[in-house]
């Protein structure tokens, strides 16, 4: 049969996409780039805001009128927060929460739909989605035991739990003889990683030693969790030197609400040892506009802790009341339009800082690995996640080559082959 799947959210929806993806594989089945053509349209939800609820919604309805004959199926963490909501949409015939979701083969199975098999078990594809040809997502952890006060996570992903250093080893080793150059280490909280004594540390050398990875990138960190062994470990040029430091306020205030387990000074003094050890890192990072109580004055602060930062870019989130969460019972609550406004300045300062990151590497020579094509114009990204594209005929995915950056262009540097 064949399967469309789509993921919404963070990188460790697209770590468990990916596996649902081989085990439909493997079960003989064919995985699709689009509902249009498939049996089965799969939706990897997220929960994390009431907008990602809402393009989970809006993602079934438009999978349903493309394509009323497919079986649809809702799983992640809006599936697991609030199963109701979605068996209720016009053609979702299978809500499976993150508990469930890697059991997803076996309860179609066992509701009949999918019946009627008639290849043999590994003879399915990827078909036409070169997504799983060319950066694999490794989920490495899952869980959070941290409860900020406005996150819904830990509530659906559960206490934190590690995946042996083994397992990881061998699924990398796996999606490498595969194809794949880079493999990015994901979960939820990737920096709290322990299994059997092995921390995040003693996994990256692990990795490094026992693999033959091309690049070895690692997902969102928190600031106390970047130390001098740590990075030292950058030394190696297989890891790329892009850290994503979640920082979400830079208002002591405010980040004392939040109930985040630093202040801005621990995350200064974490950016100075990374910018001190890995040259022209590119550091990336979250920030909440509008969170209960802020203030224009923290608002202000917050804002030019980012522009001391020099981030390469900023993922910029309006607060979101998640009614589980402590924060949701705050009093002074940020009216939608202060959200919305502060939201706008902070993506002008992304902008802002982005360019000047990128133009601080024009003329430069460096390896891209190239993902897609568009028009004749190829898109990847450089080990430091500058995102760059030149024009080929050639079929350049998953290749990895050395281009020189020329100019700026969209929303990245445009390359011509050295």
């Amino acid at each position: 049969m064949k399967i469309a799947l789509e993921t919404l959210g963070c990188k460790l929806n697209q770590a468990e996409t990916e596996l649902l993806a081989g085990q439909f594989i493997e079960s003989g089945h064919r995985v699709v780039s689009s509902a249009e053509e498939a049996d089965i349209y799969l939706l990897n939800t997220c929960t994390v805001t009431h907008v990602a609820d809402a393009k989970s919604r809006h993602s079934l309805r438009l999978a349903h009128r493309k394509n009323p004959d497919a079986v649809l199926v809702a799983t992640g963490c809006y599936a697991q927060r609030a199963p109701e909501e979605l068996a209720r949409i016009e053609g979702v015939r299978l809500v499976a929460g993150n508990n469930e979701k890697m059991h997803i083969i076996r309860l179609l199975e066992e509701s009949g739909f999918l019946s009627g098999l008639e290849s043999t078990p590994g003879s399915g594809s990827a078909g036409d989605n070169p997504g799983f040809r060319t950066r694999a997502f490794i989920k490495i952890q899952d869980g959070c035991n941290s409860f900020c006060s406005y996150c819904i996570v830990p509530l659906v992903r559960g206490i934190e739990k590690s995946i042996s250093a083994d397992r990881v080893i061998d699924e990398i080793k796996r999606r490498v003889s595969g194809g794949v150059k880079e493999a990015v280490l994901t979960g939820t909280e990737i920096g709290s990683y322990n299994s059997d004594g092995v921390n995040l540390e003693g996994l990256l050398k692990r990795v490094l030693a026992e693999t033959d990875v091309v690049r070895l990138r690692l997902s969102s960190l928190q600031p106390g969790e970047i130390t001098q062994g740590l990075v030292k470990l950058w030394n190696d040029r297989r890891l790329c030197p892009h850290f994503h430091l979640s920082l979400q306020s830079g208002s002591e205030a405010v980040l004392g609400r939040m109930k985040r387990r630093y202040s801005a000074r621990d995350y200064r003094e974490a950016l100075s040892l990374i910018r001190s050890q890995v040259p022209y890192a590119a550091i990336t990072t979250d920030i909440i506009s509008g969170f209960p109580g802020e203030t224009e004055e923290e608002f202000e602060e917050s804002l030019n802790f980012c522009r001391e930062m020099e981030f390469a870019r900023i993922h910029v989130f309006p607060y979101s009341k998640r009614r589980e969460t402590a924060a949701a019972g705050m009093p002074e609550q940020v009216a939608d339009s202060d959200k919305t406004q502060r939201s706008r300045n902070l993506g002008a300062l992304s902008l802002e800082c982005g360019k000047v990151y990128r133009q601080g590497f024009l003329g430069r020579a460096m390896d891209v690995l190239w993902e897609k094509q568009s028009s004749g114009i190829w898109s990847g990204h450089t080990g430091n996640y500058i995102k760059v594209y030149t024009r080929s005929d050639d079929n350049l995915t998953s290749s990895l080559t050395r281009v020189k950056l020329v100019k700026l262009y969209k929303d990245g540097l445009w390359g011509e082959n050295t």
